[in-house]
């Protein structure tokens, strides 16, 4: 059970996590922060440092304005910390980064999972249009609202500079009579009116062609969802910042697993570091149109290397007669072929992002007593090969494993 204090339970986000987490069978709010006065199921103070309650972390939806008070006593105390208010300026910001130090803390200018996944799709699109391209954002809130532009908008226009060489100037908003668009412009506009929850829109606007990538939120649920999620991260992780891209490449380190059963592993040892003898081997495999996989070459410092590849079993006996060929020219290489095997590819865009993937799966592997004969890896996926009367059971201790 996460046991939550709730900073700000009385403003509408803290109304919205109030009655999500109980719904919840793993999390319970245990008490709140608040100088207004509403009745709770759980205690409500007027600061942290007044609140006695123990808790495993805590969810921040206040103000800004009092993260100078209520943050010392959270790391005095060793609290892991969500903070999802918006508006910060430098010298709050720093006070957080100084606060990671110490405690785990969870910051992100949007706690929508959808916000953060268009991150991603803004990245991706930047690289690609380059200069080509003008980039303006509008975003849209309730008129109640205080600070402008969004902090949505601005982490936003954040992700899009993040991967260009020459960074974009941010223009809020334009007034007069001079104010022809410059090359270096990002150009962010505000809209406040209604009970508009949260609207972005960015837009490249190239020439006879516009791109755009929105995301529109129908209530604050989505960010409270949200906030719970990383509530639930941060408790895991160490002292630090992390933010929901740290979370989304966790979630997303392995989110597929294939198999490929009836392969065939070839182990050529004693191969000499010839270049010439090793483009032949390859040369002979490929014009008897053997496909092989999972290629891997082992050095050695006395001449020799050692050569291991994946085939189709089909092509075992053509393949084993070829190794023979060779080795009737060249006395000291050894092969060896091992069947009755089978490939696992475990992939996952996060991957990339995301240490101690390979320790997970050769653990959880190691533990379950499934050897491991080889393996090949590239920045998004993880391939090996082990028994395959070892399949079933190694396929289901990784999805336990990644939740897959």
């Amino acid at each position: 059970m996460v046991r939550i204090i709730l900073n700000g339970c009385n403003g509408r986000m803290g109304t919205v996590l109030t009655d999500l987490v109980a719904k919840t069978t793993d999390m319970q709010v245990v008490a709140g922060i608040d100088v207004f006065e509403l009745p709770r199921d759980y205690p409500v103070f007027s600061s942290l440092a007044d609140c006695d309650v123990k808790a495993d972390v805590i969810i921040d939806f206040s103000s800004p304005k009092g993260l100078g008070t209520w943050l010392p006593v959270a790391v005095e105390r060793k609290l892991p910390v969500v903070v999802a208010t918006t508006g910060m300026d430098g010298e709050q910001l720093k006070l957080l980064e100084e606060a990671s130090n110490r405690i785990p803390l969870f910051q992100s200018g949007n706690m929508s999972l959808g916000i953060n996944l268009v991150q991603q799709l803004l990245q991706s699109s930047a690289k690609v249009l380059g200069d080509r391209f003008d980039v303006e954002i509008i975003e849209k809130h309730h008129n109640l609202k205080k600070d402008s532009p969004s902090g949505t908008a601005l982490m936003l226009a954040d992700s899009i500079n993040s991967v260009r060489v020459n960074k974009y100037r941010y223009v809020c908003g334009r007034e007069g009579g001079d104010t022809l668009r410059k090359n270096d412009e990002l150009g962010i506009h505000s809209l406040r009116g209604g009970t508009i929850v949260g609207q972005h829109e960015v837009s490249f606007a190239g020439q006879d062609e516009v791109i755009t990538i929105g995301h529109q939120a129908f209530s604050r649920q989505v960010f409270g969802t949200g906030a719970l999620a990383a509530a639930r991260y941060v408790v895991r992780m160490r002292p630090g910042r992390y933010s929901m891209q740290d979370m989304i490449n966790e979630s997303s380190a392995v989110t597929t697993l294939y198999s490929y059963p009836e392969e065939v592993l070839v182990s050529i040892d004693h191969l000499p570091r010839d270049m010439e003898v090793i483009s032949g081997l390859y040369e002979v495999l490929a014009k008897n149109d053997i496909f092989i996989d999972m290629i891997s070459h082992t050095g050695a410092t006395n001449g020799y290397i050692s050569v291991s590849f994946t085939i189709k079993s089909k092509d075992q006996d053509k393949t084993r007669k070829l190794l023979q060929q060779m080795v009737s020219e060249n006395t000291q290489i050894k092969f060896d072929i091992m069947d009755n095997i089978t490939k696992l590819t475990v992939e996952g865009p996060g991957m990339e992002f995301q240490s101690g993937v390979a320790y997970r799966v050769f653990s959880c592997m190691a533990k379950a007593g499934i050897p491991i004969y080889a393996v090949t890896t590239s920045e998004s996926k993880i391939s090996y090969v082990s028994p395959s009367k070892d399949v079933d059971r190694a396929v289901a201790i990784i999805k336990e494993e990644f939740g897959i």
